[in-house]
Order: C-alpha cells, then structure tokens, then sequence
C-alpha cells in the first residue's frame, strides 16, 4: 500500500478515463498530459492504461509499505526518495518505509507519479479516475491509502530515457471546430495572431484566458463538447474544455485542440502564456 502523509494541493489517481459513457454525461476525466503518463508507464512496461497519481502544484509526502518500482514525469517539482534528489524519466526502485517528497514547483504545473502495473483504486464504470459525484472523492487526503502490487523481481529492459519535454511548449495546435465558420475575420486574426494568457479560472474542467476577442451574438442549441473543446461567449472570453470538462455545451465551439495541445496546456498555470496555431 501507498499511504498519503501529506496530500499536497490536489493529488488524484487518474487512468486513461472513462471513454464510452459522455453519452450519459459521464466526463472522460483521467490524466490531463497524456502525452507524459503514456512515456512513463511505456518505461515500466505497464499497460496503457494502468492508473497514475496526478499531482497539481504542490506535491504529496507518500509512503511505501511494499516494494516496487515507481517513475516520474511532468512537471518539476524537486522530487526526493528518503531526501535524496530524483529525476523525471528514470526507473527507481523502492522499498518498504521508503518515503517519496515533493518539493518547490521548478517547471509545469502537474507531475506524475507511475508504479510498476498501477495504482489499484475504486472502480466505477470501468475506470479508477478520480471524479464526483462518480466517485466518493476527487482527491487524496492525509492518511488515505492506495492500493499497488509488490515486486522484488522485475528487471526493466530500459531504465531511463531522454524524452520530448513539452513543458516549454506554447503553441497550441488546433483544428476547426463545429462553429469555426461564424468567425469573422477580426475575430480570426486577434486568434491567430497574438498570445493570451492564462487566467486563474483553470482547473481540470476548463481552462479561461485572461484577453477576449471580439464577441458574438450567436444563439445555439446545447451541443456536444470534448476535452480541448474551445469555445467562445457572447462576451469574447475563450473557455478551453479539459479532461473533467461537461459533455454538452451552448457557446460556439470554434476551436478543437489536438491531444498533444491538450497536454501542453495540462501544464501551464495562472500567468502562462500560450497562442493558437491552426493545422
């Protein structure tokens, strides 16, 4: 078992989500950078959707009660295993009263914590995400435990690697959204052409930025969104979907992010800057 001794501002388990249930406006939830869990659980030969600890700004203090093996990735967070400094991308192996701590947030805003064939959490329609009322909680307190299997034994074909690091990345890739035609030129061109920046409206639902653009007086009925969904108030204020985001949505959904911009905006905070890039 992990055992929470300190929770940090918002630590979750998430997984690849719940695919098959926005039908019933179930959110998909599970980790917000992808791109990251993806790299991280390849390296301790874990299946693709094999549960991670998501952690938000400020990380946990964590104890291990059984051996194992465990990586990091994301966000920079001066990560240290009983005080000693560890790195991103690189296999460690723990061991019974091993003590993980996070640190000063360096770069990033979300880090991740993998164990060799996941974390072992509540299961609710078919996934260990995180997420109320779909869950009994959205978050690790202090004192919770999570579930992990022990292994003495396993020997990793590759123990770290150099990896794309998309922390630095600020151009969102985007494609077309539904209601991308209603834009007029102005609007285009103060989308297109200029950075916005983060505002402290973020979190796993949505994504605000600070600057508007020219609004809109469209009317429409209540459609389907998605994570990376972009959409534009009457008002000009642009409202990114993320991972925790509703499955339906009335303001014009102009924009869809790729799911590598996904995981770059996973990973700015208050103040960041970004821009758009059409593809």
């Amino acid at each position: 078992m992990l055992k929470v001794l300190k929770s940090g501002f918002f630590t979750s388990v998430q997984d690849r989500g719940r695919l098959a249930y926005r039908d019933s406006g179930v959110p998909i939830s599970g980790v917000m950078d992808d791109h990251t869990v993806r790299q991280i659980n390849r390296l301790l030969e874990n299946n693709e959707k094999a549960a991670v600890l998501e952690v938000t700004m400020t990380g946990p203090t964590l104890l291990f009660e059984e051996t194992t093996h465990i990586v990091l990735g994301g966000a920079k967070m001066s990560a240290t295993l009983n005080n000693l400094p560890i790195d991103n991308h690189k296999i460690y192996r723990v061991a019974e009263g091993d003590i993980l701590s996070y640190g000063k947030l360096e770069k990033g805003f979300r880090a991740y914590l993998a164990v060799k064939d996941g974390f072992k959490s509540e299961t609710v329609l078919a996934s260990t995400s995180m997420y109320l009322p779909i869950t009994s909680k959205n978050h690790l307190e202090d004192g919770d435990v999570v579930g992990y299997d022990a292994h003495t034994t396993f020997e990793p074909k590759i123990t770290e690697y150099k990896t794309e690091d998309l922390l630095d990345e600020t151009v969102l890739e985007v494609h077309q959204g539904p209601e991308y035609q209603l834009l007029v030129d102005k609007q285009l061109e103060k989308i297109f052409s200029r950075d916005f920046t983060i505002a402290k409206e973020n979190n796993r639902m949505a994504y605000q930025l600070q600057e508007a653009i020219p609004g809109h007086a469209h009317s429409m009925l209540t459609s389907a969104t998605l994570p990376g969904t972009v959409q534009l108030t009457p008002t000009g204020k642009l409202i990114i979907l993320m991972k925790d985001g509703q499955t339906t949505g009335g303001y014009p959904r102009i924009l869809q992010l790729s799911d590598k911009a996904i995981a770059i905006l996973a990973q700015k905070k208050f103040g960041d800057g970004i821009s758009f890039k059409k593809v």
